[in-house]
């Protein structure tokens, strides 16, 4: 059979536009950019330690790929690790490696660490040490001669083989070497090795004087209960002290840190020298802190360098940075000028200068570049909506941007400061990595990623920018159906969550910001969503509009959003809906019964009812206590409201949830049924508080069948 040019024309066209119109189904949209439709990346990049060359995972083994030619070999395979290997050491699957130099690394697998080492042409691998079976929170010392560890509630050091107790707590209320203060204020671990490895600092956390909460294991028969420590707002707090372990003399003391013993340890750091360490002492209050030097041999306080103050709240979110061979300098970030900037502090002299200025957040501080006196790092200085890659010489203030393309850049930067890897997407581009040379500012591409959903059918996307009240500017957008026609008239579903530390709308892949709000423009919904006052990266009056009285601005804003969605020709107003998680949930829940009539329908998930009962450094910093701001806790308090339900209510919770406490949505439920009010509600068993993996499948189901049930009918 023969074809005509018209016919194989009409046949490419044909086929180009049935690839157009492949709808997602339900499991990609919840899970799909994590899976099928993963955007191509360069997996387990590092900086070799000579800054002369990078390396990066494949399946099978690493490659190592030299600066600035980018000639790429193969370092290691798995091939070659099995070589010398036998019987049941043979490993199945590569292991991250972490790369020591190009001729050795180490990895572990089961609590045991291996060395593997280049030997003339041929890799080895040897076996290290293994640790106890319980052990977590590990630590390695800088010189790989030796592990710290937690195992239960208290903390081991295993230095050359030999382990010693560095702390032997009985009463399991006493934690030690963990993340404390509920992980707020930047704290990821309670282990700080000294640089030169000769002492170990470490958080006590003492809650024997905090309730027990319980968390219920329900897939045991009969049913397990594991309490936790949880401090609620305005209830007694943990007592936190810092002490510090000699590798050399086996001693251990504590620092004599003064004040309330409800009070927080943050931003904790070794000083290079490795003679004292600072501390971030802020008041429960959260408003007044200071940053102090300690002794690290008698636990002495050296002195304050300086005090941060505010009328509402301090929030130290980041450890000293010290600059290239030096003792005595240090960067401290710092959102004293209402938005989070870099500042040069000696230990002799105090202030030295405020290296970035202006409306802008710097986002992260990426190192240094000692030779030209320059510190890298991220900001939001061309638009809260993106993140841009930054260097600014620290005697000159000369500052230079260093990426070229719209969209959120991240990057990390050589030892020696010479070169950059820049990360970025946008709207259109799915991901794009380039090598900075920070001495020409010239870059070279080594991967641009082909769009994964190219054979998708997608919707229109608007970026809207609305005003607030008081004229600050809203950003946000607007997700058309799929077959969307201005004549017709489509039922909407406004996301949200508008709480601090949270960003939903930025420039970056895919633009819709979730496939998932896709799916239901596939399914002729509008989605909207935006970022009120009180979320994150627009500096402190913006993130703070919400002090003692969350939800209450939060919602004046986004009823800018549905007077907005009202205006447009093509929407329903008679069929909103709304859907948020965690602080969504509480917002989702809040306009559902303090604004009745404006939504149809609601599904918040995991929602703060009663914030009385979240835990205390997040709510008492926004919130101040409940015994200072009672008016505040009762605005906010949604038992009382529950009479006011109009529309469909969804509530849904995972039982295991430590964060959000089952407690809140039981109580609402009951509050329900003591006023005669129908409402609907799922538990997620097993699952604490975000429903992950395949079950998150599920959950998005339910949340879409609930939406094509009450919404779209």
């Amino acid at each position: 059979m023969k074809f005509s040019k018209f016919t194989y024309v009409f046949l490419l066209v044909g086929s180009f536009f049935f690839a157009q119109q492949q709808k997602f189904t339900i499991a990609e949209s919840v899970n799909g950019l994590r899976s099928n439709l993963a955007v191509k990346n360069i997996a387990q990049f590092s900086w070799s330690d000579d800054s002369k060359s990078f390396y990066q995972g494949t399946k099978n083994g690493y490659l190592i790929t030299e600066v600035p030619s980018l000639k790429q070999d193969t370092l290691v395979s798995l091939s070659q690790l099995n070589k010398n290997l036998s019987g049941d050491n043979i490993l199945k699957t590569f292991p991250r490696i972490t790369f020591i130099n190009k001729d050795k690394g180490y990895f572990t697998q089961n609590s045991k660490y291996f060395w593997v080492e280049k030997s003339g042409k041929e890799w080895k691998v040897k076996d290290w040490i293994k640790l106890q079976d319980e052990a977590e929170n590990t630590e390695i010392f800088s010189d790989n001669q030796g592990f710290v560890y937690t195992v239960k509630n208290n903390l081991f050091v295993n230095k050359n083989g030999k382990v010693t107790a560095i702390t032997d707590d009985k009463n399991e209320d006493i934690v030690n070497g963990q993340a404390v203060h509920q992980r707020e204020f930047g704290i990821t671990k309670g282990i700080f090795i000294a640089p030169d490895n000769s002492q170990i600092a470490f958080y006590r956390m003492d809650q024997s004087m905090v309730k027990d909460y319980p968390i219920i294991d329900w897939s045991v028969i009969p049913a397990v209960n594991k309490n936790i420590k949880y401090p609620m707002a305005g209830m007694p707090s943990h007592h936190v002290t810092l002490g510090i372990f000699n590798t050399k003399t086996n001693k251990k003391i504590f620092l004599n840190i003064e004040g309330d013993p409800e009070q927080y340890l943050t931003s904790v750091t070794w000083s290079p020298d490795s003679k004292s360490i600072f501390v971030g002492v802020l008041n429960r209050d959260q408003n007044d802190m200071q940053l102090n030097q300690y002794d690290a041999v008698t636990g002495n306080l050296l002195k304050t360098i300086f005090e941060e103050k505010s009328e509402k709240y301090v929030e130290p979110q980041h450890q000293l940075t010290f600059f290239p061979n030096s003792n005595t300098d240090f960067i401290w970030q710092s959102q004293r000028t209402g938005y989070n900037h870099l500042f040069h502090y000696n230990l002799e002299t105090g202030l030295v200068s405020q290296l970035t200025k202006g409306n802008f957040v710097v986002t992260d501080l990426l190192g240094f570049n000692e030779k030209k006196k320059e510190v890298y790092y991220v900001s939001t200085q061309e638009t809260p909506l993106e993140r841009h890659l930054y260097k600014i010489n620290w005697l000159t203030f000369q500052t230079k941007k260093l990426d070229t393309e719209p969209g959120m850049h991240s990057g990390i930067l050589s030892k020696d400061g010479t070169h950059l890897y820049d990360v970025y997407s946008n709207a259109s581009t799915p991901r794009v990595i380039n090598v900075i040379n920070t001495s020409t500012d010239k870059s070279k591409n080594i991967l641009t990623a082909e769009n994964p959903l190219k054979n998708y059918q997608r919707p229109e996307i608007k970026n809207i920018t609305l005003k607030a009240d008081d004229g600050t500017p809203l950003y946000g957008k607007i997700i058309l159906p799929t077959d969307f026609d201005a004549n017709k008239k489509y039922p909407v579903i406004v996301y949200l969550y508008n709480g601090p530390h949270a960003q939903l709308i930025t420039n970056s892949f895919p633009a819709s910001g979730n496939l998932w709000y896709e799916f239901m423009a596939q399914r002729g919904y509008i989605v909207f969503s935006m970022d009120g006052r009180g979320s994150s990266n627009r500096g402190l009056n913006f993130e703070q509009a919400v002090f003692r009285h969350l939800g209450d601005v939060e919602m004046k804003d986004q009823l800018k959003g549905v007077e907005y969605l009202k205006s447009l020709p093509y929407v329903n107003a008679d069929k909103l809906g709304i859907h948020g998680w965690s602080f969504g949930g509480f917002m989702t829940t809040s306009f559902m019964l303090k604004h009745p009539e404006v939504f149809k329908v609601g599904v918040a998930g995991g929602p703060v009812i009663d914030w009385n009962m979240y835990e205390i450094m997040y709510t008492e910093r926004y919130m101040d206590t409940p015994q200072k701001n009672p008016e505040g806790y009762k605005q906010a308090n949604l038992l009382d409201k529950v009479q006011n339900l109009k529309g469909h209510l969804l509530m849904i919770h995972g039982t295991q949830d430590n964060v959000v406490v089952w407690q809140h949505s039981i109580k609402f439920v009951k509050a329900a049924v003591d006023n005669g009010v129908q409402m609907d509600y799922f538990v997620y068993p097993g699952h604490e508080h975000n429903v992950l993996g395949k079950d998150r499948v599920h959950l998005m189901q339910k949340v879409t069948d609930y939406f094509d049930e009450y919404l779209k009918k």
